[in-house]
């Protein structure tokens, strides 16, 4: 495959999707430069009826298999939002799949003072199937949502299952874009 042609693919989709204002950033302290270089964090800034901020990796699905990308939406910029999802995608692409429904641990918390230490990979509810599929270079790639959770949010997960999670979610009116949020459970 081509990645040069692909990563243009893959910012086309997301354009066709947030709009065209954005910019790309590459995260490449620590085991991070093992990453391709065609790897990076294509940032979009707030529109219109969208007040926050996204951050969407782009390069993630160069693997063979389990072709993701992955986003997170926030309050503001931080170049924090880069290396988490760095590390995601180098968990992804070195270590093992992650997938629809899994958890990621972040080994910190979301942003300084946050309860959020958890990633759930979740639909892209707020964009639905317009983003969540895409062929890039004639092969299927998923689009999905980085949320952060909680621990306690994830114990929970793990306990009574995705679906009863994200009752709670809903019945709390959750504030994905809080990142000092309290726990849902």
């Amino acid at each position: 495959m081509d990645w040069i042609k692909n990563k243009s693919l893959i910012s086309r989709h997301y354009e066709s999707i947030w709009g065209s204002n954005c910019s790309f950033k590459y995260w490449d302290l620590g085991p991070m430069q093992e990453l391709s270089k065609e790897f990076c964090v294509q940032i979009f800034e707030p529109y219109g009826k969208r007040n926050y901020w996204i951050y969407a990796t782009n390069g993630m699905s160069n693997k063979d298999d389990e072709k993701l990308e992955i986003h997170l939406f926030c309050k503001e910029p931080d170049d924090s939002h880069v290396e988490l999802l760095t590390i995601v995608a180098y968990y992804h692409l070195n270590v093992a799949n992650v997938g629809l429904n899994h958890t990621v641990n972040f080994g910190r918390p979301w942003l300084p003072g946050s309860k959020c230490t958890y990633g759930l990979i979740s639909l892209p509810y707020l964009d639905g199937p317009n983003l969540e599929y895409e062929k890039i270079d004639g092969d299927p790639v998923r689009f999905l949502w980085l949320v952060p959770i909680t621990e306690a949010e994830k114990n929970y997960k793990v306990d009574h299952g995705i679906g009863a999670l994200e009752g709670k979610f809903e019945s709390k009116k959750f504030n994905y874009l809080d990142s000092m949020r309290e726990s849902v459970v």
